[in-house]
């Protein structure tokens, strides 16, 4: 294969990647990494690079126009990422030691338990009253609603967030994925903050997350830019196509549609690593 082959199939692929991970909620790195490792045979620390650098790419671009909204509460969100960032280096730090048939079973059984949270009913909850350490570290905030109505909003329970924050870093930087599943589990379950909020917040903080992470796969040398180059171009052009195609469809049959798609992927990940193929 020549190179501008494997740099086209990358490109289209991360296209490809950019457009699911947008419709599905999930992000462009749950297809890039089995892309990169299963099809084109890459190995998976330079996956886990280029998706990372996706992950800093796409964040960025959205989470500006969440902040702007005034969705995001950018309090929250820099406190949560002192639990994340350490993880996130932690996790990278194992990902460098650890068997690469590890981390291919431990992304399979990550993408089913995200593939599953993707479909389960989202149910808007607003606390009214906060913890009392949420008050004392100020974490309650207000988002605007589509009728131009300003909702206010509680916090609860800030250690078991800021813990399970942790362990989201952590399969961030081992992974490569922006770990949204359980950054919004970590808002919406434990901290009971309202879903906008949660999934707006948790999309702020990726970026900074995979951008933690990425320093220590630079310093090993798995950042590879004739691979980063083309899927960071092919992801954000195939989110910005996903964005506007899903407006104008069902978003529940298509979270059906790729939750399906990505138990496939997982299994294949799962298979290949358990089998010493990846």
């Amino acid at each position: 294969m020549t190179v501008l082959t494997f740099t086209l199939i990358m490109l289209l692929g991360a296209c490809l990647a950019g457009f699911i991970g947008s419709l599905s909620g999930l992000g462009g790195g749950i297809i890039i990494i089995p892309l990169l490792t299963i099809i084109l045979g890459v190995d998976i620390h330079y996956a886990i690079g280029a998706a990372l650098v996706s992950v800093i790419a796409t964040s960025s671009g959205s989470a500006a126009a969440y902040v702007k909204e005034g969705i995001t509460n950018m309090r929250l969100g820099i406190f949560l990422e002192i639990a994340t960032t350490i993880g996130a280096v932690c996790g990278a730090l194992l990902s460098t030691i650890a068997p690469t048939s590890f981390i291919a079973v431990l992304f399979g059984l990550t993408l089913i338990f995200s593939a599953i949270n993707s479909l389960r009913k989202k149910e808007e909850h607003i606390v009214l009253e906060s913890s009392p350490l949420a008050k004392k570290l100020k974490l309650n905030g207000t988002y605007p609603t589509h009728e131009g109505e300003v909702v206010s909003y509680g916090t609860k329970n800030v250690i078991g967030g800021f813990s399970m924050m942790g362990i989201a870093g952590m399969m961030s930087g081992l992974l490569g994925i922006g770990s949204g599943a359980f950054k919004v589990i970590a808002m919406d379950n434990i901290m009971r903050i309202p879903f906008k909020v949660s999934t707006t917040t948790s999309n702020f903080m990726m970026g900074v997350t995979a951008m933690a992470s990425s320093v220590i796969y630079i310093q090993k040398g798995y950042i590879e830019p004739g691979i980063c180059m083309p899927v960071v171009i092919g992801v954000l052009f195939g989110a910005m196509a996903g964005a506007k195609v899903l407006v104008k469809t069902n978003p529940k049959k298509l979270r059906i549609f790729f939750a399906c798609l990505i138990f496939v992927l997982a299994v294949n990940m799962i298979y290949n690593g358990i089998n010493g193929k990846i």
